[in-house]
């Protein structure tokens, strides 16, 4: 029996680094299918099957969250803090994907509870290869599918 890929549900504000981010999965051939959401608001409505996001066939939980620190409404910050809080959630691994390489943000999300957290790199040959490498060593964290293997 084939196993569906995982969810990975992205939370990025920026439109070019969700564009950037969704190239950057289809050229590693990491097909999981991704959804993107653009604050932490909206993450949270997600998470929980809040409208529009009430059907959870439509809208499942995701074996993966990418989450952006620095955006509007409601931070990464205080929705990593809100997933970690919740019975419901607090299983989900997250990632950190973000510009930010502050100490204080990285001591912050491992105390918080984050699987991994990555800097964004400035070049689309950077991200490529972090994908590539995330897709590599993070096979245990959530179903990966690599379009060259069957599904």
């Amino acid at each position: 029996m084939n196993k569906v890929p995982s969810l990975i549900l992205i939370a990025d504000d920026d439109p070019d680094d969700c564009l950037l981010i969704r190239e950057a999965f289809k050229e590693a051939e990491i097909v999981n299918p991704l959804y993107f959401v653009h604050d932490g608001e909206e993450l949270i409505r997600y998470l929980k099957h809040r409208t529009p996001y009430s059907d959870s066939n439509q809208y499942p939980l995701p074996g993966l969250i990418l989450l952006d620190l620095n955006m509007p409404l409601m931070d990464g910050r205080e929705a990593l803090n809100e997933i970690r809080g919740d019975q419901q959630l607090h299983h989900l691994p997250v990632v950190i994907l973000t510009t930010s390489s502050a100490e204080e943000d990285i001591a912050h999300s491992y105390k918080a509870g984050v699987s991994a957290f990555l800097t964004k790199p400035v070049t689309f040959s950077g991200l490529l290869e972090l994908v590539r490498e995330f897709g590599r060593k993070w096979p245990d964290l959530v179903e990966f599918s690599n379009s060259k293997d069957p599904l």
